[in-house]
């Protein structure tokens, strides 16, 4: 059963649980206010594909990058042969703050527009006319928006780093603001590619931006290098039994967590759009195994290697290749317990091959040249 809560969302409960009370559930039933934003956000996505129908290749890019995955896939390497404090900022903000997002996700049990329309039963004289694509179905649930929430948290590294090194170099306020104004410009293009495919209501994409903002500033000031594995190996492991713990005492409670996964499947166009590593514990995974993939490359080689600029070039190129490469090995999807596993150590794997991995053989090889 669906109750609505005024705070943004429809609560899966079960009611048949003995004992069970959710008062402050009746205090918000049914909240009419909820249901005029969410169908004003239908309206505005329907507007949205008719009037940019021309450029849905280029929103497609854009929710790609925004993907959470793009941080640890794209803009760790990316930044990490640049700054090697960036790049572990990165990686490390990007785990936190989707760790957060899965946490506020089981929190609220925000909706998703592409099933939302046929749940809510409210459209059925005027459908509108929207497409769904193959990034329109994930699985979780829809509050805040993953994307726009890792996305700003993780880019405020970048563009705050950019924008203190361009005013130290030139001491011109309006070169150093420009990384900011990009910023805004691209979270901007991503809440809207999320809106354009279905993926998020506005109020999830605005919610997810200002959190992941907050996130950004506040996680980039400790950043943790130099830190002993062990602080990594706790850190992955709490985070892991943390989740656990909450998704199991939800469950005790009677809310079924895995209501979000039974609409996407009902509710997506295509069946096989449907991945398992779009899921709520495909995101977990990745996260702890990220985090404890940073604790051992920093324990393999403390420091990381000293590189000069073509080096550093060569590797980012090769370990570009090598994370493309791992990301497209097919996983087995049954049992899940394997998959989600075979998931955790594919991002264990991810900072080795950028940190330790790449670095260590290009040094070796350039090392050589220069004395031969």
């Amino acid at each position: 059963m669906y109750r609505y809560c005024g705070l943004c969302c429809s609560i899966p409960v079960n009611t048949k649980q003995p004992g069970l009370r959710f008062n402050f559930l009746n205090v918000f039933a049914e909240d009419v206010g909820m249901e005029a934003v969410y169908t004003q956000g239908i309206w505005m996505a329907e507007t949205l594909q008719q009037r940019t129908r021309s450029q849905e290749k280029f929103w497609l890019v854009v929710t790609h990058i925004g993907d959470p995955k793009a941080a640890f896939l794209l803009l760790f390497p990316f930044t990490y042969f640049i700054s090697k404090r960036a790049g572990v900022a990165v990686l490390w903000v990007a785990a936190i703050s989707e760790w957060l997002n899965l946490v506020f996700k089981w929190m609220l049990f925000g909706e998703r527009p592409f099933w939302w329309i046929g749940e809510s039963r409210l459209f059925v004289n005027k459908q509108p006319e929207v497409h769904q694509f193959s990034s329109t179905c994930e699985t979780g649930p829809g509050s805040p928006s993953g994307h726009a929430m890792v996305t700003a948290a993780v880019w405020w590294v970048v563009v705050s780093s950019l924008g203190s090194f361009l005013y130290s170099r030139t001491h011109s306020v309006v070169l150093s603001a420009a990384p900011y104004l990009l910023y805004v410009l691209l979270l901007m293009a991503v809440g809207i590619s999320r809106i354009f495919i279905l993926a998020h209501f506005p109020h999830q994409v605005v919610a997810g931006s200002i959190t992941g903002f907050i996130l950004g500033i506040v996680l980039s000031r400790r950043v943790p290098e130099g830190r002993p594995l062990l602080f990594f190996f706790s850190f992955s492991i709490g985070l892991l039994l943390g989740a656990l713990m909450l998704h199991a005492g939800l469950q005790q409670l009677g809310i079924d967590l895995s209501w979000s996964i039974a609409l996407a499947k009902k509710w997506c166009s295509h069946a096989e759009w449907i991945r398992l590593d779009t899921a709520p514990f495909s995101s977990l995974t990745r996260d702890c195994g990220a985090l404890l993939g940073l604790g051992l490359a920093q324990y393999w080689k403390p420091g990381g290697w000293s590189l000069p600029w073509a080096p550093r070039a060569l590797s980012l190129a090769i370990s570009s290749m090598g994370l493309y490469h791992v990301n497209r090995l097919p996983l087995p999807v049954r049992p899940q317990g394997l998959f989600y596993g075979l998931f955790f150590v594919k991002f264990v794997i991810v900072p080795q091959i950028v940190m330790v991995l790449v670095p260590g053989l290009v040094h070796l090889f350039t090392h050589k040249k220069k004395k031969d």
